[in-house]
């Protein structure tokens, strides 16, 4: 079985700060086969690891839109933030890209709400059923009764944003995920998932104020 998780933020993101370095260990370590790089807002970071990395990673964006935020998979251009929700999918869609929502529901990150995935629910490919650092706000039995509902395959993922926690939540599928082949692959997935443990909770929030106060090292 191929382990892949799907969610992940590097420094590129304004609260991440998983490294080249620390992806190339997370790949030679075997705990994961594949890695999406799914910046906020930007892909830029992810390209440079794919052609570096080659198939072992999925260029990503975790893209803000006006209804919450939305995750394209095997992007080629960078889709532009704080767009309406439909126009998002759209323009992910015109490049071949997946369309992937993670933390749905949630109020705390930037989910999206029951109604405005209604509206779009044939468009979505994957639903994230589990999140890595979904605690306070876990929403995993909602998404998973979402999923099966409107027929949509679903991921664990870890929504690492450093080094702590990252190889517990991810998804196993039979093959190297592609494009072509990873919505049937996901058909006879399975999910791990546990804590990333209270500094992968933490990342987000103290990779802000490193970057704000220009604190080194990043871990």
């Amino acid at each position: 079985m191929f382990k892949v998780d799907f969610h992940t933020h590097s420094v590129a993101s304004p609260d991440g700060s998983l490294t080249l370095e620390q992806y190339k260990q997370m790949l030679n370590s075997k705990r994961l086969d594949c890695i999406a790089v799914t910046d906020h807002n930007s892909i830029e970071f992810a390209q440079e690891l794919h052609k570096e990395l080659g198939p072992k990673i999925i260029v990503g964006e975790e893209i803000t839109t006006k209804a919450g935020e939305v995750i394209g998979l095997f992007l080629t251009k960078e889709v532009p933030a704080d767009l309406a929700l439909a126009e998002t999918i759209r323009l992910i869609q015109e490049q071949g890209g997946l369309v992937y929502i993670p933390h749905p529901f949630e109020t705390v990150r930037k989910g999206i709400s029951e109604a405005e995935l209604d509206s779009v629910a044939a468009e979505v490919d994957i639903m994230e059923v589990y999140n890595g650092r979904a605690v306070f706000q876990n929403r995993s039995d909602d998404s998973q009764t979402w999923a099966d509902l409107h027929l949509v395959p679903g991921v664990a993922s870890s929504d690492s944003h450093g080094l702590a926690g990252w190889g517990r939540t991810y998804t196993s599928v039979s093959e190297m995920p592609t494009r072509e082949n990873l919505l049937s692959l996901l058909k006879n997935a399975e999910y791990t998932h546990a804590s990333p443990g209270l500094r992968g909770m933490l990342y987000p929030k103290f990779n802000r104020l490193r970057k704000k106060w220009r604190l080194v090292p990043n871990a």
